[in-house]
């Protein structure tokens, strides 16, 4: 129950819809309960005709509806006659039954307003929390994973829990309003029922015992199943390259059927509850008629024939609300284990946050700075190694007691082996990781103490894979920045020289990149991902290899906008190719984690060291 309020607290302000919705649906159950007490003297008007010419006698007290009624229908006996009596019950049950519709419409839709406004908040608070952690989370989870949750999961609490909810408002007290209208009506007959109910709930608890279980396994395997489609349909050209189709048709199927098992086991159970149910019910009257016909052919006074009929019909329909409160707790374990899978995500917290006293950097003045930096994934004993033993040797360091120092306005080159901790450094500065020891200074700032969106600010960032969205070349150039021109766009892609190939699209820069920018090129798409550094006019420059993936011609465009880019910028470069780094104000070649060498091109080459064995293997490979 912890979980179904705490994902009822999603619907905050809830008093807003349930105060309305309880008025509402008492009302609707007032009149629908009236529509069936209203039966006795139909009944009675319709086969008692003679009781016109009879004394009346006024009831003692009025909470007996069924005696208040049936006075003012031999009341209307007496005066319209039986024909005019008859005529009005009949427009007091029609004006009944309309009355409870009307009301059940509109708390209905108060209803259907709250799941909705559950559903949006619980969304969004989902979406929120995934967008705020860190990136290490992402490396570490499926992505289907996390699209199930926030899709299927979300959609599967939404109907269950709130639908739970309305169930919850409304058929106790329907049920309620029953149980005390056949009291009044016979209470030996409403005692005799009440043996079999707890057979009946006993009966059914056990049918639903294994749900929640199932409903968790369901869940998983379902998003097993999307995470497959989506690296299936990620990968489509790499599947059909390896003739690997009919392998990841299998590992699809395998979930597939895996999804459809625990599915069909389910619906086996929650289907089986209805029909149990309904048999018990129907059982139950007919118990209920051979007891009380019993009374009526024993002349009994407690109970007259029209009231029997009464009962009959209001115990007919004394079932429905159980029977929704049945079925509502054999869905409720959907709802809660497809919700501890949401809460979990939402509980989800980043490793990496602001201070509590953080402020905000406005500009770049000065330097970069690493000091005593050592940094190993997922290793959270590698703090305890450097506090306790100051053992700087371990071979787990990405990075190990790292020292630089990045004047502004100089371009520095990262080269050397792969795994040395050149992108580890470079995550660092905008803090997508922190290192176990040591610190990163900008302008004698810990970056630590200021705001990761003012830090980030500061810095353009390209990589060596093209980001794009799936939205127009403007949209992407000008991706957050919403109050972007058209001129300050167009002169963004002129310097990153993309401007020539977008006038020559279909629809210059309103022509839609495609899923991840499918329609252009490597080239074309990097440049627009310089455009957008460029449209962002940071003062620091963070570039990942993002010359490596192309060829030559593109190369040269693309090595063009960086230059065009770098002009008065601070820039931080990791790259493999000549071209790319022999213009570097400082080259620093990192092997397993340290600065082994540094210095500019020409220093280095001369050195004869790791540097000039990476350039002459470059120029033998090419």
């Amino acid at each position: 129950m912890k979980i179904y309020f705490r994902l009822l607290s999603f619907a905050r302000p809830i008093g807003k819809f349930a105060v309305p919705y309880f008025i509402l649906t008492l009302l609707s159950i007032v009149f629908n309960t009236l529509n069936y007490v209203l039966l006795a003297p139909l009944l009675k008007a319709i086969f008692n005709p003679g009781s016109a010419g009879k004394a009346l006698v006024q009831p003692a007290n009025w909470w007996n509806p069924i005696n208040d009624l049936s006075y003012f229908a031999q009341l209307a006996n007496q005066r319209f006659g039986t024909l005019g009596a008859l005529e009005f019950i009949c427009a007091a049950i029609i004006s009944s039954v309309l009355l409870s519709n009307v009301f059940r419409y509109f708390s209905q839709r108060i209803m259907e307003n709250l799941r909705i406004f559950t559903l949006l908040n619980l969304r969004r608070t989902v979406f929120d929390n995934v967008m705020n952690l860190h990136l290490g989370y992402f490396n570490n989870e499926r992505k289907g994973d996390i699209l199930s949750k926030i899709s299927a999961d979300v959609q599967v609490v939404q109907f269950s829990v709130t639908g739970t909810l309305q169930v919850a408002f409304k058929e106790p007290f329907q049920l309620l309003f029953y149980l005390v209208t056949l009291f009044v009506v016979s209470v030996k007959l409403t005692l005799f029922s009440m043996l079999i109910i707890p057979v009946s709930a006993f009966v059914i608890s056990r049918i639903v015992k294994r749900l929640r279980e199932q409903a968790k396994e369901s869940q998983q395997t379902y998003s097993n199943m999307i995470s497959n489609l989506d690296e299936a349909l990620s990968g489509i050209k790499i599947i059909k390259a390896f003739n690997a189709a009919s392998f990841i048709k299998k590992r699809f199927d395998h979930e597939n059927q895996e999804y459809s098992r625990i599915t069909r086991s389910m619906a086996k159970r929650q289907q089986m509850a209805s029909p149990v149910s309904e048999f018990l019910g129907v059982l139950m009257v007919s118990g209920i008629v051979l007891y009380g016909g019993s009374l009526i052919i024993n002349h009994d006074d407690s109970l007259t024939a029209e009231n029997f009929i009464l009962y009959i019909a209001m115990f007919s329909q004394i079932m429905r609300p159980a029977k929704a409160i049945s079925d509502s707790f054999s869905n409720i374990h959907s709802g809660i284990a497809a919700g501890e899978r949401v809460l979990a995500l939402i509980d989800e917290k980043p490793l990496i946050n602001d201070a509590p006293n953080a402020v905000a950097v406005k500009d770049f003045t000065d330097s970069i700075k690493f000091e005593n930096v050592f940094f190993a994934y997922n290793d959270k004993q590698a703090a305890n190694d450097i506090a306790e033993t100051g053992k700087d040797d371990i071979d787990k360091w990405v990075l190990k007691n790292l020292n630089l120092v990045i004047p502004k306005g100089k371009t520095v080159a990262l080269v050397g082996p792969s795994g040395g901790g050149k992108s580890t450094l470079m995550d660092m500065l905008p803090r997508f990781i922190e290192p176990q020891a040591g610190a990163i200074f900008i302008d004698g700032v810990d970056i630590q103490a200021v705001t990761m969106e003012s830090l980030r600010a500061l810095m353009g960032i390209v990589n060596q894979e093209s980001i794009l969205f799936n939205d127009t070349i403007f949209n992407n150039i000008a991706f957050g920045k919403t109050n972007a021109t058209q001129q300050q766009v167009e002169a963004a892609a002129r310097i990153a020289n993309a401007h020539n190939f977008i006038m020559e699209t279909d629809k210059g820069y309103q022509t839609n990149t495609g899923d991840r920018g499918t329609k252009l090129s490597g080239g074309q798409r990097q440049r627009i991902c310089i455009a957008r550094a460029v449209l962002n006019n940071p003062p620091i420059m963070l570039l990942d290899e993002a010359t490596s993936a192309l060829d030559t011609e593109s190369e040269k465009l693309v090595q063009d906008a960086l230059n065009n880019l770098m002009k008065n910028r601070t820039s931080l470069i990791i790259a493999h190719r000549l071209s790319t780094i022999q213009n570097a104000d400082l080259i620093l070649v990192l092997e397993k984690g340290t600065v082994v060498e540094q210095g500019t091109h020409q220093e280095l080459l001369q050195n004869g060291g790791v540097y000039r064995r990476l350039i002459d293997m470059q120029a033998f490979n090419g």
